[in-house]
């Protein structure tokens, strides 16, 4: 069974401890600062982070590249004021009493560092480029297409760029998919899903079904019951069914059979179910001399090959591939794959640093 995710009711933890802290210290600073209230306050120095750090590009992966990057933009906004950062000028006076008074500093670090974990799914995730915020699965009469903010434009669907950033779930989850859908080539239209077992359904019963492969349905089956037994099904990511090498083109070369994408890193592998008798196996080899066995046998040996180092150059796809002794015991398989739906998150420190160069700032 799935549990509840620890980093999450750890975050939840911490910002309620931070809280605490903070409201300890908030009656000396909103004195020292002579901020009105503790909106006045936040409003000073908290809510301009923003306009100190590039939320639209950087991937912030913990609290103290958070703190460390707000110091270093606001370190930035000084030297850009050069004779105008004097007394009177608002970013000077809040820099004045950060410098002035270790409470401030303090009640700053502790309100950054409680910012951060509040918005902690947005600030940390990898923005995908505009290639890997497309993905075209299924049968070549039966494809979809999982975008991340998707809209019909000409005839076509396509992402709405200005809205990636904003995208609430986590990428390439089953939250992504329900708030998605799944989008149908060259026409506007949809196939939503009402919740997580709706979704499931349509995975296993529909796409993989078509697929006709009963190991794909063995690790669908087990996927789907991994996901409905999690505390939170919405954070599992997606294991995408029969990725297409060529996307949207009706004629393609090659199928993945299960792909999975760290919606955090990016980072991407496949699986693949090569049971000899679909992927190896010879056709009437006694009527052929041992010669044309072999090269039919490495004609067959290099396309599998082709198609895995084909999914590694173009989309940067690790391929796992699992043949008949694997196939033996699907419980294995799926304990390998289930490594990889929970992804991991790392992190940086940089804070000390950024402060001291910050405090020792002189005109």
């Amino acid at each position: 069974m799935a549990k509840r995710d620890p980093e999450k009711t750890l975050r939840n933890k911490k910002i309620n401890e931070i809280t605490i802290e903070i409201k300890k210290l908030l009656p000396e600073v909103i004195r020292l600062t002579s901020a009105k209230n503790e909106h006045s306050l936040n409003g000073k120095y908290g809510g301009k982070y923003s306009a100190y750090i590039d939320i639209k590009n950087e991937i912030i992966l913990s609290p103290e590249q958070f703190i460390s990057l707000y110091f270093n933009g606001f370190h930035r906004k000084l030297e850009d004021l050069g004779i105008y950062a004097t007394y009177g000028n608002a970013y000077y006076d809040a820099y004045s009493k950060v410098k002035k008074y270790p409470v401030v500093l303090e009640w700053l670090k502790l309100f950054l560092r409680r910012t951060y974990l509040r918005n902690y799914e947005a600030l940390s995730k990898q923005r995908p480029t505009v290639e890997e915020s497309v993905m075209w699965i299924g049968q070549e009469n039966a494809s979809y297409g999982i975008l991340i903010t998707p809209r019909f434009k000409r005839g076509q669907w396509e992402n709405d760029k200005s809205e990636i950033r904003h995208f609430k779930p986590n990428y390439w989850t089953i939250g992504h998919i329900l708030e998605t859908g799944l989008v149908i080539p060259f026409i506007d239209d949809k196939r939503n899903f009402n919740d997580v077992n709706d979704y499931l359904s349509f995975f296993k019963n529909t796409i993989v079904r078509n697929s006709g492969s009963i190991h794909e349905m063995e690790i669908a089956s087990r996927y789907c019951d991994f996901v409905k037994s999690s505390d939170d099904p919405q954070s599992i990511p997606l294991l995408i069914p029969e990725f297409r090498f060529d996307g949207i083109e009706k004629k393609h070369i090659y199928r993945l059979d299960f792909t999975i994408v760290d919606g955090y890193s990016m980072s991407k592998v496949g699986f693949e179910l090569s049971p000899w008798s679909t992927h190896g196996a010879l056709k009437k080899v006694n009527e052929k001399t041992q010669k044309q066995v072999n090269e039919e046998a490495l004609l067959n040996f290099e396309k599998e090959m082709t198609k895995l180092k084909s999914y590694f150059r173009k989309y940067d796809i690790t391929v796992l591939v699992y043949t008949d002794s694997d196939l033996k015991n699907y419980d294995k398989i799926f304990d390998e794959i289930k490594q990889y739906l929970n992804p991991k998150k790392y992190a940086a420190q940089l804070e000390f640093q950024a402060i001291e160069d910050f405090l020792n700032w002189e005109k």
